[in-house]
């Protein structure tokens, strides 16, 4: 279990470079400073930044295989409700190599978005300011989302990116198992919860 600052650090940098610390260093200092403006991330996480939406980012990759991550996985890697970045900006810092879609239609936080791209010289990550229903569909080699939609919504709305080969993480929270156990049997089987390493009472839905 990863409960400090320092552990979170640690967690990150073993799936990185020096290069890819940067990028993420880069991320914790922006989210600080914009949460001055607006409320990207709850006040009372900041000083957790790492443990509570950095390390709680990055460990969704170790939920999906190496064949999904490489360089003959497909299309993109597709974040749903991005808002600060996480965890999608995460996952395209550590991947650079990997193309990743970030979808947000608010705004503010599409602007911010945009800004950390640039900041972090990701060129393989887009950002889609928009609506996901108005988005042009594409194969999406996995789908992730934090806080988007209820799971039976979002199973629905992402469902033209999806083919049988696209992985899904979706940290759930405390609300995993129960968002799970009331889809339709034949899509639960799809699907099962594994234990996050940044919240002992919050699952991760994986369909790997």
């Amino acid at each position: 279990m990863i409960v400090t600052e320092d552990e979170a650090r640690a967690y990150v940098a073993g799936l990185t470079d020096s290069a890819g610390m940067a990028r993420l260093e880069t991320l914790a200092a922006m989210v600080l400073d914009e949460n001055q403006r607006q409320n990207l991330i709850a006040r009372a996480t900041e000083p957790h930044i790492w443990q509570r939406h950095i390390a709680d980012s990055a460990q969704l990759l170790q939920n999906v295989s190496r064949e999904t991550l490489g360089a003959n996985a497909g299309g993109p890697w597709l974040d749903l409700g991005s808002g600060p970045g996480f965890p999608g900006l995460v996952i395209a810092a550590l991947c650079p190599n990997m193309p990743v879609v970030l979808v947000e239609s608010r705004a503010r936080r599409v602007e911010f978005l945009l800004r950390a791209v640039a900041a972090m010289d990701l060129p393989k990550c887009r950002v889609e300011g928009q609506r996901l229903e108005r988005v042009e569909p594409f194969a999406a080699r996995a789908i992730s989302a934090r806080a988007f939609a209820p799971l039976d919504r979002l199973l629905n709305l992402s469902a033209p990116f999806s083919t049988r080969a696209t992985a899904y993480v979706l940290p759930k929270g405390r609300s995993a198992a129960q968002e799970l156990e009331a889809l339709k049997p034949s899509i639960r089987a799809m699907f099962h919860v594994k234990h996050s390493l940044t919240d002992p009472d919050a699952g991760i839905i994986v369909k790997a």
